[in-house]
């Protein structure tokens, strides 16, 4: 698509986005609930409060702030951060997405505000992040009997970290965060660039015991939002400390992501996975989509290669998988939470919406990134 052509359609989508979201955000306030997912003709969270995508509403409230500099985008990112602040006193039901949760919501509130409350909440969900720690190198997953247990995710949670040892000048936040990522590098990333979900360790001597197949296909498959995770989480982690080791890992991930994606550029829900049935997860090329556009102003010899196929997946979303209707919030279709949860496939999530809106505003030159913030 020609330069000029791709700037009109960009601007003609987020023209859509604008005309859609105030509906979104009247149906949020009329149950008084943080979005997670559309039914009926409006938003539903049967997760609850301390749900790890709660904090990608507020999130996706600052980018519609910051994109159309509307004040009704701000208060309803102080209502939804006020519950979320609330889950902090239920810090044992908390695990390794407090950066989710809490450095794209009240992490930029603090940001924007200067608000102490923001301030102190986000702080705290960094302290719990950083408890997490296990010293053998990896942030642990999930509660429980789960001690030895990590995940992929937790790449897009680091930031979490580095904002606290920037925010505080101390750096054992940013040292636990680099440890993880290092770890990571060792012991999830394939030497095909693929990437695990779940490395089980022991918890003492940090032995691989297990490499679970977690919400991919099958053990050894490459569930492609786990692959949007590194790509992106590793990009972040670049991005925050300048590590040539962490952007290494971010194009070699990006580039597994380009080669294995479907031609209709909408991801499969694991690149492993058989043609039948038809199983799809827009959430995983949002995410890449974001991380894509990251890397083409970092690799510059590969900008345009990186850039357009981000644009590529956010074209087959907007043109084949976006709601535009008022007829129910929510925008993308078709994401999907894990491949063996039938229940969970082809619905809206809000955090698709968030990395969906968040892509956009970078395509449309916006160098405003919640997770540096």
């Amino acid at each position: 698509m020609p330069e000029s052509a791709a700037d009109a359609w960009i601007g003609g989508v987020w023209d859509k986005v604008v005309l859609k979201m105030p509906y979104c955000v009247k149906k949020a306030r009329e149950l008084d609930v943080i979005p997670y997912t559309a039914k009926d003709g409006g938003w539903i969270n049967p997760h609850g409060p301390v749900w790890w995508t709660n904090g990608f509403w507020p999130a996706l409230m600052r980018l519609m702030e910051i994109g159309t500099g509307g004040a009704q985008y701000a208060r309803e990112a102080e209502r939804a951060d006020e519950a979320m602040a609330r889950i902090l006193d239920r810090f044992e039901e908390l695990h390794h997405d407090l950066g989710f949760q809490f450095k794209i919501s009240s992490g930029v509130s603090y940001a924007l505000t200067k608000n102490p409350v923001s301030l102190h909440n986000t702080l705290l969900a960094a302290n719990l992040l950083a408890g997490r720690f296990n010293p053998n190198g990896f942030v642990r997953a999930w509660n429980g009997d789960r001690a030895g247990w990590s995940i992929i995710d937790t790449m897009m949670n680091l930031p979490l970290l580095y904002w606290a040892s920037r925010e505080t000048g101390d750096p054992r936040f940013r040292l636990m965060a680099q440890r993880h990522a290092d770890h990571t590098i060792k012991h999830f990333i394939r030497p095909d660039a693929s990437s695990h979900h779940i490395v089980i360790f022991d918890p003492e001597t940090d032995e691989v015991l297990d490499t679970p197949r977690g919400q991919g296909y099958a053990p050894g498959s490459s569930w492609t939002r786990g692959q949007a995770w590194a790509l992106y989480g590793f990009a972040l982690s670049y991005l925050w400390t300048g590590k040539a080791g962490y952007l290494d890992t971010a194009r070699r991930c990006a580039d597994r992501f380009i080669e294995r994606i479907t031609p209709d550029w909408i991801p499969n829900i694991d690149f492993e996975q058989p043609q039948e049935p038809y199983a799809k997860d827009n959430c995983a090329g949002a995410i890449a989509a974001c991380g894509l556009l990251e890397l083409a102003g970092l690799v510059p010899e590969r900008a345009d290669e990186y850039r357009s196929a981000a644009l590529n997946m956010i074209k087959a979303m907007a043109d084949h998988c976006a709601d535009w209707s008022m007829d129910e919030p929510g925008i993308l279709k078709l994401c999907t939470g894990s491949y063996e949860d039938r229940s969970s496939w082809h619905i809206k999530m809000v955090y698709g919406d968030y990395f969906f809106v968040e892509a956009l505003l970078k395509l449309k030159g916006s160098s405003a990134n919640l997770w540096l913030i």
